[in-house]
């Protein structure tokens, strides 16, 4: 199992993570519905709205999976953040970096997995909108694209956390 890299910019993607003060904070309708769209329109099991903290990855919303986070280590959207396009894995079994991956090999057995970052204003990824699915499979460009722009939406609900609106 390789664990992801630390972005460049991680002790400004950390501290504007921070900024918006949702970590740990109770489900919203808001992000619900969109993970609830996300996994019926994807038809994928699992779709998630990532936050990606130091050593963990927080769930600020999830449907699908009885989960509030997993640690960052193993994470797939460790490694998504550090880019700036979706990151698709059609089969995790079949990628090095994943195939001996306690999320691969045990519970919930992820298969496929496409996580679109969540590129905040000031242009740091602080999560991902991501699809996970118990079989392997493969997204058309059409499929990226509305991942791309459902992750839009996605960021401009965390833009409208007070703490930010304020400074």
């Amino acid at each position: 199992m390789q664990a992801p890299a630390q972005p460049d910019n991680e002790a400004l993607r950390i501290e504007t993570l921070r900024q918006f003060l949702i970590l740990d904070t109770p489900a919203e309708s808001r992000f619900d519905n969109l993970t609830k769209a996300a996994a019926s329109f994807f038809r994928v099991q699992i779709a998630v709205v990532s936050l990606v903290d130091t050593n963990r990855q927080w769930f600020k919303s999830i449907c699908g999976l009885d989960a509030k986070e997993t640690p960052r280590d193993i994470s797939f959207c460790g490694h998504a953040i550090l880019q700036n396009e979706v990151m698709v894995i059609n089969d995790a079994l079949a990628d090095e970096r994943f195939a001996d991956n306690p999320l691969v090999t045990g519970e919930p057995h992820i298969r496929f997995y496409a996580g679109a970052p969540l590129t905040v204003s000031n242009g740091v990824n602080v999560g991902t909108l991501c699809l996970i699915d118990r079989s392997p499979r493969d997204m058309t460009a059409q499929e990226v694209e509305m991942l791309l722009d459902m992750a839009k939406v996605v960021v401009g609900e965390i833009e409208k956390t007070p703490a930010i609106l304020q400074k």
